[in-house]
């Protein structure tokens, strides 16, 4: 990894701080409150440290574990001593393995992330979908918990998309999918007949 900053915890302080584990004094002084921790998301899902990729995937769960986003749209790492910003990209999570069961109303769809994370989409879980306003390209997400969500990877939306019922509304059509008994919009597909 890059050469760490002064006042800069490593990821691995920053494990002992979650852990609750002896630390470095630097790190539990007051002025240590609410910097940047160097670290980034990247939108495939990848933490970085000081830009270079942290490759320990329990040391990255560990991180998501106090990973929270505040009303403003921060990413914050909230350990019992400390909190520092964090950059993403797009979304902190992945959602890039998916399973259905059930049909219609009664389907039920279970996602995984990148983190191995599962999640039911429902009325806890909602799945939004962004269209962008240049390109109309849509940007699906699936809320995970508190504040945060998991961008749905491309092939999962895919698949989405290609199990989604089609709902005739005004003029267009809509592409729709149930999951826990609600049903979610994936966008439109068209003008109707």
């Amino acid at each position: 990894m890059s050469k760490q900053p002064p006042n800069l915890p490593s990821p691995d302080d920053l494990a002992n701080l979650i852990e609750g584990k002896d630390v470095p004094s630097t790190l539990s002084e007051k002025n240590q409150v609410d910097r940047h921790f160097g670290m980034r998301i990247g939108r495939d899902g990848t933490w970085y440290y000081l830009g270079t990729p942290i490759k320990r995937l329990p040391l990255v769960k560990l991180f998501s574990t106090v990973l929270r986003r505040d009303d403003k749209g921060d990413f914050w790492l909230v350990t019992p001593v400390e909190r520092g910003r964090i950059d993403v990209d797009d979304a902190p999570f992945v959602a890039v393995r998916l399973t259905v069961e059930g049909e219609g109303q009664d389907t039920r769809l279970t996602f995984w992330t990148n983190l191995d994370e599962e999640i039911v989409a429902g009325a806890k879980h909602p799945i939004r979908v962004q269209i962008d306003p240049e390109t109309e390209e849509p940007t699906p997400y699936i809320h995970v918990r508190d504040n945060l969500e998991a961008l749905i990877a491309r092939s999962v939306f895919y698949d989405l998309a290609e199990m989604a019922e089609e709902a005739t509304v005004g003029n267009g059509i809509e592409l729709r999918v149930w999951s826990g008994g609600n049903m979610f919009c994936l966008g439109n597909a068209g003008p109707g007949d």
